[in-house]
């Protein structure tokens, strides 16, 4: 999930309007009203260009009417967005994926994209402390897409399922892709453990890696306290990533910043 729960229920135009002090420091002032959106691109017609010619046209009918499903929650700040998903459900296909696993599910779009994208009888293993969200709003276009039987839905913290993954050497360097979107002060916990549970030649891919742009700004800068908050989480967890000789890395500044890691040893 991109935020907290508390924090994503202020308004989109709320979060989104920044002071003059702000954006003179990095911030930008306007900022695109599609759901989700985070891009970092500093033109919003460059980026509705994107969404309406290479995006909506080929976004599958389910996964449109999950994104306008989401739309309406009072939280839709913590999807993710539908340039990212279009990106992931192609990565996905690239690899081969067939054991997926996801950390931070929301209402789902992501995980419909991961669904979407792998073999019939491919699986995913997805992890969130709301079930509710995925229950209400993402399951049932899940269902309509018919890829629901590939989902092992978890409730709960992660780590004690990833922990329990790993006492079985079975389940070691299985997973094909993993897609961390949820609390970034247990980024490094999950890397630690994902990289005994990924394949060799396996996908990490970490979400929210340039977190609203906030890695280049002064500390002192004036931020959203949720974005202050986990700034340091995410500073510190990319510095780690770069130093992580077992990876090869790429970041790219796709919605909120994803970067991707290949198990490389």
């Amino acid at each position: 999930m991109a935020t907290t729960a508390a924090d994503a229920t202020a308004t989109v135009a709320k979060e989104q309007t920044t002071t003059n002090g702000a954006a003179s420091a990095g911030e930008q002032v306007t900022r695109h009203s599609e759901v989700g959106h985070k891009s970092l691109l500093q033109s919003d017609a460059l980026y509705q260009y994107i969404l309406e010619t290479t995006v909506y046209p080929r976004e599958h009918e389910c996964m449109k009417q999950l994104r306008e499903d989401t739309a309406k929650h009072p939280w839709n700040l913590m999807t993710t967005s539908a340039d990212e998903g279009q990106f992931l459900n192609l990565l996905i296909k690239l690899i081969g994926a067939k054991k997926t696993m996801e950390i931070g599910v929301y209402t789902g779009y992501s995980l419909l994209a991961t669904a979407l994208a792998i073999p019939e009888d491919g699986t995913i293993l997805a992890m969130d402390i709301n079930r509710e969200n995925y229950e209400t709003i993402g399951k049932p276009c899940i269902e309509k897409a018919g890829v629901a039987h590939k989902i092992d839905f978890r409730e709960g913290p992660a780590l004690p399922v990833l922990d329990e993954l790993l006492q079985d050497e079975a389940n070691h360097g299985t997973f094909d892709f993993v897609f961390v979107d949820a609390d970034k002060d247990n980024y490094l916990n999950y890397h630690q453990r994902l990289m005994k549970l990924v394949r060799v030649g396996g996908l990490l891919g970490y979400d929210n890696t340039l977190w609203n742009g906030s890695v280049v700004l002064p500390a002192d800068a004036p931020m959203r306290k949720y974005i202050r908050y986990y700034r340091d989480f995410v500073l510190e967890l990319n510095k780690a990533l770069a130093a992580d000789d077992r990876v090869e890395i790429c970041q790219l500044p796709v919605g909120d910043g994803i970067t991707l890691c290949r198990r490389a040893k």
